[in-house]
């Protein structure tokens, strides 16, 4: 019982500072990453705080079965290269002991991992979508950012407004750079609004203002002065949630339609806890180090193997997709061999006579170093 106290709270103390550490990884790379989206006009600048925090539960299970396998297995180590599993295995435990507690660790993890890849990503995923279509799809001097020129949604029109008035319904010292075909036209007015025809067509109203239409120095080159001048910017309302990603597509959704596309989906979602639970019980017989020899090692081989199972999954997902292999053949090999690779790391463990045995190797490293201080007390330990 205070073994398992105090093992669940330096789980819990190691846990919360590798989520840390990750989660501020994955929250400094997503602000960059937006904050260019949003300098570059491809999404509102009111949106970034909610794009952000939508992507970042996007991230929320890869991040925490990182931090579960990472938590568990530098607790491990420590255990090793303090020498207290010489004392916790010269007492007659063994390393089965640690399975229980580990999994009362790790349980609630990968239950939070499960809730997290089967609903609420995916719900993220949609409202982030969400969020920049709405932005893709506003009128598109609605777009405009005072003192940035930005171009429309069909690519023929180039807008700039100086200011704006009346929230973004009124903008002012409008430019337009109209390009139909061959034909170039700019308008140059004080003051431009957005109206609705009441048939889904939408207008630009420019008041007091200038268009110019064609080569300057030709002879077909027009300029003409005007007090309203309406050009269509909209022939319909646009309809938001029409080309939701799969990965946005709910649960049921993908239950509901069985093809390659939502298995392969599916499949990547299901994974997740998995893969989860596999790696922390790989943890405990994963962490033996030499006490002479530092924990460095063990962190980036858990490293190479996270990243080679995330990797693998993803082939297998890959390979449904492309209809090379079935779902019900395609979910289980995989996680059924990592579990087999656990069971023999345990076995190999437990194998106290084998010359590479964790508590052999220690051992003998103490009588070496034993002999180099006093060689009778070692041969007197040896007796």
């Amino acid at each position: 019982m205070i073994f398992s106290r105090a093992l669940h709270r330096e789980l819990a103390s190691a846990a919360g500072a590798t989520f840390t550490v990750l989660f501020s990884v994955c929250i400094t790379w997503t602000l960059i990453a937006i904050l260019g989206r949003a300098a570059g006009g491809r999404v509102a600048s009111g949106d970034v705080v909610a794009l952000i925090a939508f992507q970042s539960l996007n991230y929320l299970p890869t991040v925490l079965i990182l931090t579960s396998f990472i938590s568990v297995l530098v607790v491990v180590t420590r255990t090793y290269r303090d020498s207290e599993m010489v004392v916790w295995f010269a007492s007659g435990q063994s390393l089965l002991a640690w399975i229980r507690p580990v999994l009362l660790f790790g349980i609630p993890l990968v239950l939070l991992v499960g809730a997290l890849s089967l609903f609420v990503a995916p719900w993220a995923k949609m409202k982030s979508t969400e969020y920049i279509q709405r932005f893709e799809k506003r009128e598109d001097l609605k777009r405009v950012a005072p003192g940035q020129f930005r171009e429309s949604s069909s690519a023929d029109r180039v807008f700039f407004v100086e200011g704006s008035a009346n929230g973004s319904t009124v903008v002012q010292n409008v430019f337009v750079n109209s390009l139909n075909g061959a034909n170039n036209s700019v308008v140059v007015a004080k003051e431009g609004v957005i109206e609705a025809d009441g048939k889904g067509g939408q207008y630009l109203v420019l008041k007091n203002g200038r268009r110019y239409q064609g080569v300057p120095g030709q002879a077909d080159y027009q300029s003409m002065e005007f007090e309203r001048y309406s050009m269509r910017v909209a022939t319909q309302v646009p309809v938001l949630g029409t080309d939701v990603p799969l990965d946005a597509q709910p649960l049921a959704m993908l239950l509901a339609v069985d093809n390659q596309y939502t298995r392969s989906e599916l499949l990547s979602r299901i994974s997740s806890p998995i893969v989860c639970l596999l790696l922390v019980l790989l943890a405990i017989p994963l962490g033996f180090v030499n006490p002479r020899a530092g924990s460095s090692a063990n962190l980036i081989l858990a490293l190479l193997i996270f990243f080679t199972y995330n990797n693998l999954v993803k082939m297998a997902e890959a390979s449904v997709k492309q209809q090379k292999i079935d779902f019900g053949m395609a979910w289980w090999p995989l996680h059924l061999i990592v579990a087999l690779i656990v069971l023999g790391l345990f076995a190999w463990r437990l194998n106290v006579n084998h010359r590479y045995h964790p508590l052999v190797i220690i051992n003998a490293w103490k009588r070496r170093r034993l002999l180099r201080k006093s060689p009778e007390l070692a041969g007197v330990e040896s007796r």
